[in-house]
């Protein structure tokens, strides 16, 4: 063995796992949840690399993660036959976080923002989970792939500090040994840790597994304790909504239900499945630029990638869901995809939907779409500089203040606009301000307000840019009424009599010219 070195946790993790022991004491159960989330992604990150190369798999048929509980030493153990480690991924995956968006966030979380433990899995740390339940945690890891039967092996009491070392390890993977605190005893029940497979994690594609006890037979059997079904590829008839809520959440640790989602089978030309939530809550990184995107494409149903932007625009960044489709190679990578006839295809159909079901649900049902746009309106805004194919779809599902607001919540349409416009008004006006109240308090307003005309009172951090680069909206120009002429406001009556008072300081110009 070698020689065993120890480290110091980042501080962020320091943090965090201070969070998650003094924190989470509500849902302590989710540690498991996490564990195995990590564990059948690294099955599927194995599965799509040995589609380049089998031999990774150094002949195992059976991919699975596999849970086994010691009552005895009050252990829980987490293994899975996936990629593994190697002791340079152990040390920046575990000892560090990476993610500038998770350290800003960490940074600003308060107590009670502490105890969501939906934000855990949401920022991709699940790992450290383990903590909440166990007062030691012994992970052994191998690299499917590397020579020798040598792994790494990390330890921990979760106090600041961990050690590495070389361990002999005959097989790739992951193990996971949880040293269970001794006031956390139930979770060494193995009827507790099935309830919460089936809680959590009936719908994971990979098979969980446990130990079957039998009193017909003492050898040591294994079953799968979970559904490790394609939830996607279910006829919809046979599904509730039940169902589909309880698959959204084991696919994106949301507690809460979706606001809606589309299922679409397609056969003909392309044969795809796809299966789309939208959300009813925002994530807490959708404005960091590097967050990870939220649809995971399968072929085959293999698991090929969730992070590419070519599968949904930078303004549905906050669609979640899965894509499955039979017509791309399984060794498509995210070069390929670029461009890709195919992702396009599904790409600019899997937008028309949303944005179809997004005009349903304003028109049916106003005050879901009002959830949808407090959470999700100013990345819409984005929508209509970004996709110029669909400007005019998504222009009409935007919601502004105006001054004619009661408060700030942003409820008129552009086309509700256009239809109250005053008979010889020529433009769609509007003002940006730093907040609301600044908008609605501004001198300009005065005489549009005197008037009677209605003005887009533009106040979100995206406001400035949109509008510069909107241009029009049926036809209509948008116009700020902070800056150019506003001439156009005047009346035929109101130019008449401007222009004869004009012509009477002429006169009264000209005659003083010729008396001096």
């Amino acid at each position: 063995m070698a020689e065993k070195q120890t480290h110091t946790f980042q501080t962020e993790v320091s943090q965090l796992l201070d969070l998650m022991i003094h924190s989470l004491y509500s849902n302590k159960e989710i540690f498991l949840r996490e564990l195995v989330s990590n564990a059948s992604d690294a099955i599927d990150k194995l599965k799509f690399e040995t589609l380049s190369d089998d031999s990774l798999v150094e002949g195992k048929e059976n991919l699975a993660v596999y849970i086994d509980v010691n009552k005895d030493k009050k252990t829980i153990t987490i293994t899975d036959n996936g990629i593994g480690m190697t002791e340079v991924e152990v040390n920046k995956n575990i000892g560090t976080i990476a993610n500038s968006g998770t350290k800003k966030f960490l940074k600003g979380l308060d107590e009670k923002q502490a105890q969501d433990s939906n934000l855990i899995g949401q920022f991709g740390v699940g790992f450290y989970s383990a903590f909440i339940v166990a007062d030691k945690v012994t992970l052994v890891t191998r690299k499917a792939g590397t020579k020798g039967k040598k792994g790494t092996q990390w330890t921990s009491n979760g106090k600041g500090k961990y050690s590495t070392e070389k361990v002999d390890c005959l097989d790739f993977g992951t193990s996971i040994t949880l040293h269970i605190k001794a006031d956390e005893a139930e979770f060494l029940d193995e009827h507790r840790l099935r309830g919460i497979i089936s809680k959590y994690s009936d719908h994971i594609t990979v098979p969980i597994m446990m130990i079957k006890h039998s009193e017909e037979s003492k050898d040591i059997e294994y079953e799968a304790v979970n559904k490790a079904n394609a939830f996607w590829t279910q006829d919809k008839a046979d599904l509730k909504q039940e169902d589909y809520d309880e698959f959204y959440k084991s696919l994106t640790f949301d507690f809460e239900a979706p606001l809606t989602q589309l299922h679409n089978r397609v056969e003909g030309n392309l044969d795809y499945t796809s299966l789309l939530y939208i959300p009813s809550k925002a994530p807490f990184d959708m404005w960091e630029p590097k967050r990870k995107g939220g649809i995971k494409l399968y072929a085959k149903r293999v698991f090929i990638m969730e992070d590419n932007d070519e599968l949904m625009p930078l303004y549905l960044r906050f669609v979640k869901g899965v894509i499955d489709t039979a017509d791309l190679s399984l060794n498509v990578s995210r070069e390929i995809l670029q461009g890709n006839k195919v992702v396009d295809t599904i790409r600019k159909a899997s937008v028309s939907r949303i944005l179809k079901a997004l005009e349903k649900m304003a028109k049916n049902k106003p005050e879901k779409y009002a959830t949808f746009w407090k959470e999700f309106g100013m990345v819409m805004k984005e929508g209509v500089v970004e996709d110029f194919a669909n400007k005019d779809k998504i222009a009409k599902l935007l919601r502004f203040a105006t001054n004619k607001s009661d408060d700030a919540t942003q409820t008129a349409t552009l086309e509700c606009y256009v239809k109250s416009m005053q008979k010889d008004q020529k433009a769609i006006y509007y003002i940006t301000a730093e907040t609301y109240e600044s908008a609605k308090g501004s001198p300009h307003l005065e005489i549009f307000n005197q008037k009677d005309i209605e003005v887009l009172l533009l106040s979100d951090r995206v406001d400035e840019w949109m509008v510069s680069n909107f241009g029009e909206f049926d036809g209509i120009p948008l116009k700020s009424i902070a800056k150019g002429d506003l001439e156009d406001l005047d009346s035929k009556e109101e130019k008449a009599k401007k222009e004869k008072t004009a012509k009477d300081f002429d006169k009264v110009v000209e005659k003083m010219g010729k008396n001096s």
